[in-house]
């Protein structure tokens, strides 16, 4: 992710790239970022050294990375888009402190068209959630193989969402196996699938007696998600101090 932030920052006018991190063990440090994203080189070498000024900070690591990020941009007053997944309780903690002292962005997928998505999956479960006969909720994910975490922290983000939508005793399952019974009326089922080189898909599955809604929506690379974080960079310029979601980069009620 980071190799596509910086080729797709490099092609944007309106960024000037200072800086590209990575921990101190990475054998390329020393190579020009531009070259090992793949493009054209920019002048600036990939390091583990931060920068002493920066406009903005796009944190696409893993969480054994973001504490000292979060430390960082405090100490420097930067803002920062944090897009790095499967946060423990604690860091979530420690972002909501940070973010009562510089703007910050966090949402668990910075894709325009999945952040739309959880938009349209508010609106369902808001209108059919008293539906005669019941609403069921089934989250599907796919994703690559190698990804770490499951189900994703954009699946459990939808269900967060539909399931204020539905009532406070919402159940939260993850897969099934054996003689589970009956569905209860009153969960939402999550089921992760890992295959392949998948970037990212997910099914919200809304089913109902006599028919359903499906709203599917999927990644064919990773660029989504770098125009996202790069969207939510630009927004940040000037806002202040908070924590923010890709619903306010999008201009969309929270």
């Amino acid at each position: 992710m980071g190799r596509r932030v910086v080729a797709l920052a490099s092609e944007d006018t309106e960024f000037q790239i200072v800086a590209a991190i990575d921990h101190a063990g990475n054998p390329l440090l020393g190579q020009d970022a531009g070259a090992v994203a793949g493009f054209a080189p920019i002048g600036v070498s990939l390091a583990s050294d931060w920068p002493e000024e920066v406009d903005v900070v796009i944190d696409f690591s893993l969480p054994e990375a973001l504490n000292h990020c979060i430390e960082t941009c405090v100490e420097a007053s930067t803002p920062l888009v944090v897009a790095t997944t499967g946060l423990s309780d604690e860091q979530k903690t420690k972002l909501q402190a940070a973010a009562t002292l510089i703007p910050i962005v966090w949402a668990p997928s910075m894709s325009l068209a999945v952040n739309l998505t959880m938009k349209l999956a508010e609106q369902v479960a808001d209108t059919l959630g008293d539906v005669q006969g019941g609403l069921d909720v089934e989250i599907i994910e796919r994703h690559h193989r190698f990804k770490a975490d499951a189900p994703s922290g954009t699946a459990l983000k939808f269900g967060e969402l539909i399931g204020k939508k539905l009532s406070d005793e919402t159940l939260h399952v993850h897969g099934r196996e054996g003689h589970t019974g009956e569905r209860t009326r009153n969960e939402i089922g999550y089921h992760a699938v890992r295959v392949g080189d998948n970037p990212g898909e997910h099914t919200i599955v809304f089913g109902m007696l006599g028919e359903k809604i499906e709203l599917n929506v999927a990644a064919s690379n990773r660029d989504c998600y770098a125009a996202g974080a790069l969207a939510a960079a630009k927004w940040l310029q000037g806002r202040p101090k908070g924590l923010y979601n890709m619903f306010d980069v999008l201009g969309l009620e929270s």
